[in-house]
């Protein structure tokens, strides 16, 4: 439509009813209401269709940094700043100021609605737009404000709500997988399984999870926070609104359980989870511990580095841990080489939502003849992300390389198979803390450590025949009774 065309209709337009420029405000005000309960469609539809799989494609898109609330980091390295690109960009240089210029002054000359003076720099969501035109779910643009707020280091204390989450990378579904006891989201109701729609006035639906944390869910000490979720077992929304406070919560957990078996937890890899491991490891086998269970369910990975720390600390020298082959980037291998081994039986619990890091040191110890997994396959992903800081402050995390465990194989979008399969007993996965004596997966692990796979493996099979026999009765008893 030529200019001519548009001021004509603009003068048509202007001599319609008047009621119809009076009625404009309240037409934005139902646009928007009618736009929230869209959102609300949206998600009880997409929850039907992707919940079921959602625990197979939940992604480590979390924060580097302070991700005890906010759940699981992605598997980043640094890079330093590129130097200035020589030949053609992918885009057209020439033709996409004049375009931007001309849309601009269509938007000041005929845009009906006053531009809001407080948003944010339309450039950065040119940049946003474009970085999202890779169709990657774990490449991000970070503006110099969300990057300065990733950056934060995180020592297992910071200031927030206290859930850990993952997101769809195929949805942008995003779901509470963990509610630290007594945290403020504990107290107030948030459950495992919840699904975050929305913080306060802004819809988490495709939002990047670590700029929805840093910006949103964190913030202040003593502030308070409304966050929307979607609860499958009501098949509704609750608003819970809930005040920000220190939480306090280590990346590594210990204990030493019967039998002699050592228990240590890992619930995300942190710069200081590598230490962590070595003080828990330490302290178990100093009392005695004859073989140790590593629990990493849940555990969306973090920095890789920690996990290959830890591998090196249990394996023997001249193993190798992980290989990483990528463009533009050099290739690589790991081999343990700290002059450090553990030499007693060691089994890994694992489920769908051990991704990333925690699949390095899965497929380092299996691979290696070095642990037994228990548990379900793991998430699968299988692929590093790199961080480039931009001049301007602002910086850009790229997918960079592909990461192969010891046999060869990259796990990405495959997972690894447990050498002992054990489902979770139904109604555990939305407790906030599952006891021991009812956790199955944790006795399964415990019969390994203390008689061997292959016992461990008649009991899961018998247990499992008798909970078919009781079903089949069960069933034969209410076809009877109709």
């Amino acid at each position: 439509m030529t200019e001519t065309n548009l001021e004509e209709k603009k003068l048509e337009e202007e001599n319609q009813d008047n009621g119809r420029n009076e009625g404009l405000e309240k037409e934005k005000e139902d646009r928007k209401e009618n736009g929230r309960e869209g959102r609300s469609r949206f998600w009880k539809g997409a929850l039907a269709g992707s919940l079921v799989t959602a625990f197979v494609v939940l992604a480590a898109v979390g924060m580097a940094a302070g991700i005890w609330i906010m759940g699981r980091q992605t598997q980043e390295t640094r890079q330093a700043v590129l130097p200035e690109p020589e030949g053609e960009y992918g885009l057209d240089m020439g033709r996409l100021a004049p375009k931007l210029g001309y849309m601009q002054q269509l938007i000041d000359q005929y845009y009906l609605f006053d531009e809001d003076e407080e948003r944010e720099n339309p450039e950065d969501w040119i940049y946003t737009g474009y970085v999202y035109s890779l169709q990657d779910p774990y490449s991000t643009y970070y503006t110099a404000e969300e990057y300065e707020s990733v950056q934060e280091s995180s020592n297992g204390e910071y200031c927030g709500i206290g859930v850990q989450v993952s997101q769809n990378v195929n949805t942008g579904i995003i779901t509470v997988i963990r509610v630290f006891k007594d945290s403020p989201a504990d107290k107030a109701g948030m459950r495992p399984g919840d699904v975050i729609t929305g913080v306060g006035d802004v819809d988490a639906a495709g939002m990047d999870l670590s700029i929805l944390v840093s910006d949103h869910i964190k913030g202040e000490e003593g502030t308070e926070v409304t966050v929307t979720v979607f609860r499958e077992s009501i098949e509704d929304s609750l608003d819970l609104t809930m005040t920000r406070e220190i939480v306090e919560n280590p990346t590594v957990e210990y204990d030493l359980l019967e039998d002699n078996v050592g228990y240590i937890s890992i619930s995300a890899f942190e710069e200081v989870t590598g230490d962590q491991f070595k003080t828990a490891a330490d302290s178990l086998l100093g009392k005695g511990a004859k073989s140790l269970i590593i629990d990493l369910r849940n555990n969306g990975g973090g920095v890789v580095t920690a996990s290959t720390d830890i591998a090196d600390y249990l394996l023997p020298d001249g193993k190798t841990i992980v290989s990483f082959k990528g463009k533009g980037v050099d290739d690589s291998v790991k081999i343990t080489e700290d002059g450090h081994q553990v030499d007693v039986p060691i089994i890994l619990l694992v489920n769908g939502e051990s991704a990333s890091a925690s699949e390095v040191l899965t497929g380092a110890l299996k691979d290696n003849g070095w642990a037994t997994v228990v548990g379900t396959k793991t998430f699968g992903k299988g692929i590093a992300q790199g961080i480039f800081d931009l001049p301007d402050g602002s910086a850009l995390k790229l997918t960079t390389a592909y990461y192969y465990v010891p046999s060869g194989e990259c796990i990405h979008e495959v997972g690894i198979e447990p050498d002992l399969l054990v489902e979770l007993d139904e109604g555990l996965e939305s407790m906030i803390e599952i006891p021991r004596e009812q956790d199955n997966q944790l006795k399964a692990a415990m019969d390994v450590a203390v008689n061997g796979l292959e016992e461990a493996e008649k009991r899961v099979e018998e247990s499992a025949a008798a909970l078919e026999a009781e079903d089949g009765a069960e069933e034969g008893t209410a076809e009877e009774g109709q």
